[in-house]
């Protein structure tokens, strides 16, 4: 029996005016419920140029309310931007307003020079220390404990005192690999299984050399769906996009997209991350119907039980 976790994502819209086919919110969070997903993710990109994007906590709040088993995770909660005491405000309501179903993926990154980071002052350059500095304080503050947070200020305690969720380090750097030993879970994120495999083994040397568990491993991806033109449209802008904008090897790109033309070759990728050693899946249907392509995976899911 297979053991692998599937999560995907939900449309973050709220009226579907952008988009009529992509549902609201809450609607969408349902769906994915009664699919039968492991877990609900949300991503944290905000960045100010007029992009559509919605505060991704409250867009879980949402989720919370109209579900009531599924996991809801961050992917990821861009830490930098917030102070830890906010962060850790937002954490312990999210866990009382879903009954503890929070995944709390972090991460350093986003987008450093776009207008929201700078409209934030949050200078770029700080970004690694201030992850590292909140990731140090968070289980303290969720514990209810006295937390010395700024110089000569009284110390900082929240209540009630709120279970510290999982948390999963955005990334594929080393150095998110060292906060991911750390912190108990990595989530890495465009790569491949054949790339999967020697960083896998790479982070379980490491939690040996530290003498902690091994982290979890939730890999991140894009599901391509079909073998039409469309689709095939679709992968190689998705991989031309890795390419030109991400700087990644053409070699590379073209192996990291998850395609699919049925449920049967989409059991045959999930099979082969896990051969990798991920532990969850977080994915959806770049095109294609929506529902369609989260029915494929459902149904690929199955199939690993065999």
């Amino acid at each position: 029996m297979s053991e692998l976790k599937i999560g995907t994502g939900v449309p973050m819209t709220l009226d579907g005016a952008d988009d009529p086919e992509r549902p609201a919110v809450p609607d969408a969070a349902r769906t994915i419920e009664e699919l039968g997903f492991e877990s609900l993710w949300v991503p944290d990109l905000i960045i100010g140029d007029g992009t559509p994007a919605l505060e991704a906590a409250l867009v879980l709040a949402a989720a919370s309310a109209a579900t009531e088993r599924i996991n809801l995770g961050f992917s990821v909660l861009t830490v930098p931007l917030r102070p830890a005491a906010w962060i850790a405000t937002q954490i312990a309501t999210l866990q009382a307003l879903s009954g503890g179903r929070l995944l709390l993926g972090v991460g350093s990154g986003g987008f450093p020079d776009s207008p929201f980071w700078q409209a934030l002052e949050v200078p770029a350059r700080e970004r690694g220390a201030r992850t590292d500095a909140t990731l140090r304080v968070l289980p303290r503050l969720l514990a209810g404990e006295p937390t010395d947070l700024v110089p000569d200020a009284p110390p900082l305690t929240l209540g009630p005192t709120t279970p510290m969720p999982p948390v999963l380090v955005g990334g594929n750097s080393p150095v998110a690999m060292r906060r991911a030993v750390e912190s108990g879970g990595w989530f890495p994120s465009l790569i491949s299984p054949d790339d999967l495999r020697p960083a896998v083994a790479r982070l379980r040397e490491m939690a040996d050399e530290r003498g902690v568990p091994a982290p979890s491993v939730t890999v991140g991806g894009h599901l391509i769906v079909g073998a039409d033109e469309s689709a095939r449209s679709a992968r190689e802008s998705f991989v031309r996009n890795l390419v030109d904008n991400h700087g990644m090897p053409p070699e590379t790109a073209a192996k990291v997209p998850m395609t699919a033309a049925s449920p049967e070759e989409l059991a045959d990728v999930f099979a082969a991350y896990e051969a990798a050693g991920a532990d969850r899946i977080v994915t959806g249907p770049d095109n294609g119907d929506h529902r369609t392509g989260l029915r494929m995976m459902i149904e690929a899911r199955t199939m690993l039980d065999g």
